[in-house]
This record gives structure tokens, C-alpha cells and sequence, in this order.
């Protein structure tokens, strides 16, 4: 039972959650709000609520549709096979999936009758990307490539700096740069080992449309964006110096890229490459979020 109900929650990827969430309340900090405890806290379950409905609604319509039955597990792809080896409690994630959004909707209004209705699109938007993100989005290379990325990006930094201070700024605008390319990164190398099992399905990611060396160099590109998105920030002053301690992964990111670059079509020797990649993607934005804090004005 513990298994079924957990295991499509993915509780492994949602550590992203936190540090996304994070680098928003840095950027509210750094422009010089007064951080609420019950406002953070509220941000927090949010979000994290809207993550486990993504992946939870993901693994039960992967298993309907037969994906999961083919698909090779991976650390980071193939679903957590929680499904398949209990088919008879498939509907626990199906229930705590929309019991997930439906939290999120709730703290959604709270914040909607505290802040006001600007927020309501970026709201919305969100709640569009978690339901139709598996029969939809994953069917359309070009959004299937954005949508993460955007969801823990401008959706999750810009909405949870909003929710602390009332009105978006640039400040958190452009941080949110960091974990769109990032995370639209993280996403594009996961399909990676499920190229052959998402044809069958009718999914059309890049990996699919264009193969995996040049979605290799998709990566290395979005890769390379997030570290001169971070500079760039600096250099137009809407981020202060401190939010290039965000550069510290390049340690990681530079043999990550020749890694990829080298093992697109050796799923085995990719593997290592995609656990660093995890790490790019969570230590980034702690990273430049810790930068804004020390940055304070």
C-alpha cells in the first residue's frame, strides 16, 4: 500500500521543489520584503503539492496507457514501476493526484484573496501544465520542452516572490531564468532511455523528433543559457554579484556537457551524466539563491 500511494508522488524529484521555491524568496528578501513564516510555509506545501500532482497523474496515465508495462527504469525515467507491480490500487494515484491540485488550488485562492488577481494567471497557467502535461504537452516537442522548465521557472520563482511582496518584479523575473533552462534541460535528458517506449505511445519530444546527439546539443545550449543568463543578470544590475555563486556548477556542468555530447545514444554511460545533472539542477538556484540573501541591500 505505502508503495502504491508513494511511489507516484516520485518523493526522490521533488527535493527540486525547495530549492525553485528558495531562489523566490531570495529574490523577495534581496529587494527588501519582510518574509511571512506562514507565507513561506504556505508557498512551500504549494508547491510541492502541484509538483506530486504532475508526477503522481503522470505515473497512473503512463500505466493506463500501457508506457510504464515497456518502458526500462531508470534513476530518473521509466516511472517508478510502483504501478505496474500493484495494478489494483492504480486509482491511489489517480486520487492523489487531483487531491494534490486540489490543495494547490486551495492555497491558490487564499493567496489570490491576500495578493490580489495578478496572480490568477500565472495560477492558471500552472494548473493547465499539470493537467494536460501528460496527454497534451509530451504529444508537442516544442512545449514538451518549455513546459518544465517554465512551470519551475517564471511559474514557481516569479509566483512565490509575488506571493511575499505583492507585485512581480525583474529581480525575480530574470532569476527564474535559471531553473527554466535547467529544468527544461533536466526533463529533455530524462526522455532520453524512453525514446523507443514514447514512440509507441505517440509522445513527440525532441529525443523523438530530431534523435538523442542532437537533443544533446539542445541540452548544452540550455545548459550554457542558464550560466549567461546568471552574468548577464549581474552585468544589467537586476541581479547583484552575489548571485554568481550560481557559476560554482560549472564544475559539474562542463564535463557534463562533453559527457552527454559523447554517451546520447549509450544510455548505460549516460546514466552517471544524469545524476550530475540533478545535482546542476538543484545546486544552481540554492546557490544563486544564497548569493541574493548575502547580497541583502
Amino acid at each position: 500500500m505505502s508503495n502504491t500511494l508513494i511511489g507516484p508522488m516520485r518523493p526522490n524529484f521533488l527535493v527540486l521543489t525547495p530549492a525553485c521555491v528558495l531562489l523566490g524568496i531570495a529574490t523577495a528578501f534581496w529587494s527588501g520584503a519582510s518574509l511571512n513564516p506562514l507565507y513561506i510555509i504556505l508557498i512551500l506545501a504549494g508547491a510541492l503539492m502541484a509538483h506530486t500532482s504532475v508526477n503522481a497523474l503522470n505515473e497512473y496515465q503512463d500505466f493506463k496507457s500501457g508506457l510504464d508495462l515497456i518502458t526500462v527504469k531508470t534513476p530518473f525515467s521509466g516511472g517508478t514501476k510502483s504501478l505496474p507491480e500493484n495494478p489494483q490500487k492504480a486509482h491511489l494515484a489517480l486520487i492523489t493526484g487531483l487531491v494534490s491540485l486540489i490543495l494547490t488550488v486551495c492555497i491558490g485562492v487564499y493567496f489570490l484573496i491576500e495578493r490580489g488577481p495578478w496572480l490568477l494567471p500565472a495560477g492558471l497557467l500552472g494548473i493547465i501544465i499539470i493537467y494536460t502535461y501528460t496527454p497534451f504537452i509530451t504529444r508537442h516537442p516544442l512545449f514538451c520542452l518549455i513546459a518544465p522548465g517554465l512551470g519551475f521557472g517564471p511559474l514557481m520563482v516569479m509566483g512565490t516572490d509575488f506571493m511575499l511582496t505583492g507585485h512581480y518584479s525583474w529581480t525575480a523575473a530574470w532569476a527564474s531564468l535559471t531553473p527554466f533552462f535547467l529544468v527544461s534541460d533536466l526533463l529533455l535528458l530524462n526522455q532520453f532511455p524512453d525514446v523507443e517506449a514514447d514512440r509507441q505511445f505517440g509522445r513527440d519530444h525532441l529525443p523523438i523528433r530530431i534523435g538523442r546527439p542532437l537533443s544533446a546539443i539542445v541540452y548544452i545550449v540550455f545548459l550554457i543559457l542558464t550560466y549567461v543568463s546568471i552574468i548577464a543578470g549581474c552585468l544589467l544590475k537586476v541581479l547583484p554579484p552575489g548571485a554568481l555563486m550560481g557559476l560554482v556548477t560549472l564544475i559539474l556542468a562542463v564535463p557534463v556537457m562533453r559527457g552527454v555530447v559523447r554517451h546520447a545514444d549509450d544510455i548505460p554511460g549516460l546514466i552517471p551524466f544524469m545524476i550530475k545533472n540533478v545535482i546542476i539542477n538543484i545546486g544552481t538556484p540554492v546557490f544563486v539563491a544564497l548569493g541574493l540573501f548575502f547580497a541583502r541591500r
